[in-house]
């Protein structure tokens, strides 16, 4: 049976002052420094008891303020049904069949496929699969239903919550804001309590999912324990029926190929008792203040026909890794061991010198980056496709092993945007290596441009595989053939 907050408390003010009295005496009688005997004699017995009194509050004061700890008690997946499973030759022949796009647009989208990392089991929506394509409000609306619904479904039935004790919700969905929200419709589909803080977040892209937990972590800290939220509902999924693009423009047709349909439910709260994985730390560095490449990397617009769509950039890349550098630059004092923050400051400091006193018209030392294998024991890096994998990869200089996840999570879902990272967790914890203590960094990169992190340890490892992951854990990772073909045709 566990300790009360209240007792907690009072014990802590009892040992406080108990510590404080002791401090005094040993001072007294050991060779303190006689200016400050002196001085602390000059107290009448009165003000010292004050003194020794004030302390403890002091202390109870600071605790007060500190921000309670979020846990998360579990997530659920989306799995996806089979009649949504779209090979690679069947979306290419589908391509074929769609009236507005023409030959050349085919062997582009088709390279980009290719390309994509992406296998034959990801899953798109049925609206899509239509010819023409029905981009109707009904179908989006009933994509988002499938998606939020069923994960959800899956997450209470893990963890045995009930509706009721959930006071908080945060949903997030890029494109799709349909009258009624999201995040309405499911308060109404679950009749949860009618003084719900629920909040929708959209057009913030893939990063969104790590986001939405820092705003529901926020929220269950400030409103707990007066307004008595014991869990926080956190929905992250995009629906692709509303986005789908009808143009010929390649920038905008990028998001067709890339994307897959995906979600994910997760459950916040800031008491330990069935959690399994601590949030230590979150930081979030946006970039579009500095640079109009970053702002406009991913952008919703409208092509010369009038035809809505996202353009993705080809700076995207480069806007990518510069907010990751920022972010690392942030994350690193929270995380890394001190040794490690002290090689990193001297060759920070020995690289900008190099860089101003070059050597034969070159720079000596390179810029470093901190060796965060250090800080964490798994990485769940967003889905973007294999060039943004390598990326982060090359720049953090992780194992084949770290970059697992997100590879076989891109290969057997796609690109799930903000959901992505749950999904590789869930991979992590399917294929056994997730351990007590073990640390865990979240990366999600989103318009704006921003990089968002999350950093959490493993309270306690799954008993049993996500939904997503339980038929067909064993058959990953794919074997050494399909990396080879994806190398091949990135070379290509």
């Amino acid at each position: 049976m566990g300790i009360s907050p209240h007792t907690k408390h009072f014990l802590s003010t009892v040992i406080v002052h108990l510590a404080c009295t002791a401090i005094l005496q040993m001072a007294a009688e050991l060779c303190f420094p006689m200016e400050l005997l002196g001085w602390s004699q000059a107290f009448q017995p009165i003000h010292r008891l004050l003194l020794i009194g004030l302390l403890p509050a002091l202390y109870l004061a600071m605790t007060k303020r500190r921000p309670h700890t979020a846990y998360l008690v579990d997530y659920a997946c989306f799995k996806g049904s089979p009649t949504c499973r779209v090979p690679m030759s069947t979306f290419i022949e589908h391509m074929n069949l769609t009236p507005f796009v023409e030959g050349r647009s085919i062997r582009f989208m088709t390279r980009v496929l290719e390309r994509s990392g992406i296998g034959d089991e990801s899953n798109l929506p049925p609206s899509v699969s239509y010819i023409p394509v029905y981009r109707s409000l009904e179908e989006a609306r009933a994509e988002a239903e499938l998606v939020v619904f069923s994960a959800i479904d899956d997450l209470f039935a893990k963890t045995g919550v009930t509706p009721d004790t959930v006071g908080i919700l945060v949903v997030n969905c890029s494109i799709f804001a349909p009258v009624p929200c999201i995040s309405d419709m499911i308060v109404g589909r679950y009749n949860l309590r009618d003084d719900i803080r629920a909040v929708n977040l959209s057009g913030m892209g893939c990063s969104a999912g790590v986001t939405a937990v820092a705003l529901a972590t926020r929220l269950l800290q400030a409103t707990w324990p007066q307004h008595g939220a014991h869990y926080a509902l956190v929905v992250s999924t995009e629906t692709l029926t509303s986005n789908y693009y009808v143009g010929k423009e390649r920038p905008m047709q990028l998001s067709n190929v890339l994307f897959r349909i995906g979600g994910a439910a997760v459950l916040l709260s800031t008491s330990k008792e069935k959690a399994r994985f601590r949030l230590t730390h979150l930081v979030r560095t946006i970039t579009g203040a500095a640079s109009d490449a970053a702002y406009s990397c991913i952008f919703q617009d409208e092509d010369a026909e009038g035809e809505l769509g996202m353009n993705l950039s080809k700076d995207l890349p480069t806007v990518a890794a510069d907010a990751l550098k920022a972010n690392i630059t942030a994350m690193g004092p929270l995380v890394l061991p001190l040794t490690e923050q002290l090689r990193f400051a001297v060759l920070a400091v020995m690289s900008s010198i190099s860089r101003k006193l070059p050597i034969n018209g070159r720079q000596v030392l390179r810029p470093s980056v901190p060796d965060f294998r250090k800080a964490f024991d798994h990485f769940c890096i967003h889905t973007g496709g294999p060039t943004a994998i390598d990326g982060v990869q090359r720049v953090l200089g992780l194992s084949d092993q770290h970059v697992e996840p997100p590879r076989m999570t891109l290969h057997r879902f796609g690109n799930t945007s903000s959901s992505s990272v749950w999904y590789e967790l869930a991979y992590v914890e399917a294929k056994g290596r997730m351990s007590k203590a073990d640390r865990i960094w979240m990366i999600g990169f989103g318009s704006g441009f921003e990089c968002v992190s999350a950093a959490w340890e493993c309270i306690r490892p799954a008993e049993q595989t996500d939904k997503a992951w339980a038929e067909c854990i064993r058959r990953y990772p794919v074997g050494a053939h399909y990396r080879a073909r994806l190398a091949e045709t990135i070379e290509c």
